[in-house]
């Protein structure tokens, strides 16, 4: 533990952080009262951290402003911990190996907010132009990748990721996401390139969270089993690289 009396240390960064350590999946929406509580300190103490917090997209109010969750800045705080050197080396070969067996174009993305982050792009040895590069941000729902992201969070977190939706689109948007996970992939058939086609499977970390998740792309009309089935395998091999292990 550090010393608090040290003399460099920033007493309202610590407190900043505080705050977000408050935040748990048992806890994901709190109050201001309890935050405060949970700390130990006054609400007006409280509220000026909260009020930093928000106007830097750490924290969001809930629709009524009673409460808040964490904001989509913290997810693009973990990007070290999704780009970190263990990630990236233990799916590298596992991508290059599915590319050169199918000739499909691979990829590995991290969520980032309501985007997919880029972190890994293997072109097909057609060279096939895409809009998609490492460090591309696309929207998540609109590509195969993104929607395994999606669909490996809960229901609460994406109505809240997603409120400004009307209750018809987001409906939609959880019953997908809802199949998806069920399905353990996900296709998309030129949804956001024309002509293009995609499957793509998620990643998981060693206590089985969704952190990750790799695609196959290419200009065909549709996707054949056999590259599904592949893909949905290499993502098994980069998760038990990264320690992950199937319930007994």
């Amino acid at each position: 533990m550090s010393d608090r009396h040290d003399p460099y240390l920033v007493p309202g960064l610590i407190r900043g952080l505080a705050v977000l350590r408050v935040f748990t999946p048992l806890t994901p929406e709190l109050t201001l009262s309890a935050i405060a509580r949970s700390l130990g300190i006054t609400r007006s103490a409280a509220f000026r951290a909260v009020h930093t917090l928000v106007s830097e997209g750490y924290l969001l109010a809930t629709s009524d402003g009673k409460a808040y969750w964490l904001g989509p800045a913290v997810v693009r705080l973990s990007y070290g911990y999704h780009a970190s050197r263990e990630l990236l080396e233990v799916a590298q070969p596992v991508l290059a190996r599915v590319r050169d067996e199918f000739d499909w174009s691979t990829h590995l993305g991290v969520l980032d907010g309501r985007h997919v982050l880029y972190l890994i792009r293997l072109p097909a040895s057609g060279g096939m132009a895409s809009l998609v590069h490492v460090g591309s941000r696309l929207p998540a729902v609109t590509t195969a990748l993104g929607r395994v992201l999606l669909a490996g969070k809960d229901a609460a977190v994406l109505r809240k990721l997603y409120a400004d939706l009307d209750p018809k689109a987001q409906a939609r948007l959880l019953a997908r996401a809802a199949d998806d996970a069920a399905r353990g992939i996900a296709e998309s058939l030129g949804s956001f390139e024309s002509g293009l086609s995609s499957v793509a499977a998620p990643v998981l970390d060693p206590a089985g969270e969704v952190i990750a998740a790799i695609s196959a792309t290419r200009s065909t009309p549709s996707v054949p089993a056999q590259v599904g089935a592949a893909l949905s395998a290499a993502a098994t091999r980069i998760s038990r690289g990264l320690g992950w292990r199937p319930a007994e």
